[in-house]
């Protein structure tokens, strides 16, 4: 049966060409982990995560055991870090599923310990990433917390320390402070962690910090001079340009940016079909409450998509889309399953003509951070947001 006309299109060969373009500009050190956490980024885990495989990524970053368990038949010999940790009662799984978690509570390492004990597993075989809080006040232990998660940690139980990772929360910000100012309480962190595991054998690998902003803006060298320091590995975990989107710098964009935004690819384009057209008079009403009345005679498309999909309801009357390659407005409000369009101005517009939510068509283009900036958002929201019964397609 033929679906509702409104899906999404998704290129995986776009996914890979990003990949490899960052992986050519980071340091050749720099392990990439490829973060499709979030149903990737709302493209779709099933199409995302064996392209991201496919393009060279060893690593995978998923926000939960269970996404986990769903990633790992996409790509059976990839490491899958679990980045918002187990939550109680998955320990079983993520030992079975030969799974990465994130830990940062004493009480995650003991229900990780129990599952591997359960599981026979011998000594240092299951790893874990310990997440230090460098100021976030989100995920991570604090300073005060490691030493006694690190005093938890048997050097001849079940539980490996394969990492450690923080999260930089201020990366498009480039004057560097905030992430200066987090690098150095991550510092004091690591000399903790050195001093433990001078005594007890607990040597992680993999130094992992900073995403999209700190590869593109430059902090990752900062993260291999760490890395080197403390005898790891650095590992930098890109998400949004993955998808084919520079994150935005303020007050100043970091050299080599406009670069990046040539280079990657858009990956997603969101797409509807014009289901029916009508003239109305001068004076008619259309949608919800006459927020929008007609001052003329005009010509409307109906379009089977809303906020049931994603089509955020702020957009109504403030934004466009693109039919025949023409920016068409948004009149009145969007509805739970239909939106409304102007196409007074564009000749020829009929049913069945495709219509661009998101992406390009002919030589226009509305992208991610349009829709940001007309929903006062951001652009990791837009994609997240779109509904899961619109289909992702593999293009």
């Amino acid at each position: 049966m033929p679906i509702r006309p409104c899906w999404v299109e998704i290129s995986t060969q776009a996914f890979q060409s990003n990949y490899r373009y960052l992986k050519s500009r980071a340091p050749a050190e720099v392990e990439l982990l490829a973060v499709v956490k979030s149903d990737a980024y709302g493209h779709s885990l099933a199409l995302c995560a064996p392209a991201a495989v496919a393009a060279g990524a060893q690593w995978l970053g998923v926000t939960s055991v269970d996404e986990a368990v769903s990633a790992r038949p996409l790509c059976l010999k990839s490491n899958l870090l679990v980045m918002s940790g187990c939550f109680p009662g998955q320990g079983a799984a993520a030992v079975e599923h030969r799974l990465t978690p994130v830990v940062w509570e004493i009480w995650q390492l003991k229900e990780l310990e129990n599952a591997a004990r359960t599981a026979g597993l011998p000594a240092r075989s299951q790893p874990i990433h310990i997440e230090i809080d460098t100021g976030m006040s989100r995920q991570g232990v604090s300073l005060d917390g490691l030493i006694e998660l690190l005093a938890r940690l048997d050097p001849v139980g079940p539980i490996r320390l394969d990492g450690v990772m923080t999260h930089l929360l201020a990366a498009d910000e480039s004057d560097g402070r905030i992430t200066r100012e987090q690098l150095q309480r991550l510092d004091e962190a690591l000399e903790c962690i050195h001093a433990a595991s001078a005594v007890d054998s607990l040597k992680p690998r993999w130094l992992s910090v900073g995403s999209s902003a700190a590869l593109l803006g430059g902090e990752v060298h900062e993260v291999v001079a760490r890395a080197k320091r403390w005898g790891m590995q650095p590992m930098i975990r890109p998400g949004l340009a993955l998808y084919g989107v520079a994150p935005h710098f303020l007050p100043a964009e970091p050299p080599g940016l406009q670069e990046a935004r040539k280079a990657l690819q858009p990956v997603l384009r969101w797409k509807t079909k014009v289901v029916g057209v009508r003239k109305i008079p001068a004076g008619a009403v259309v949608g919800y409450n006459a927020t929008f009345v007609a001052s003329e005679p005009m010509l409307l498309a109906l379009l089977p998509v809303g906020y049931a999909d994603g089509l955020d309801r702020l957009l109504g009357n403030h934004f466009s889309l693109l039919v025949r390659g023409e920016r068409a407005p948004l009149i009145g409000r969007i509805s739970m399953d239909l939106a409304v369009i102007d196409v007074t101005g564009i000749a020829g517009v009929a049913s069945g003509d495709e219509v661009v939510i998101l992406g390009k068509q002919g030589d226009a283009v509305i992208d991610a951070f349009d829709h940001a900036e007309a929903t006062q958002t951001i652009p990791w929201e837009v994609f997240t947001r779109i509904g899961a019964r619109v289909p992702r397609i593999a293009v």
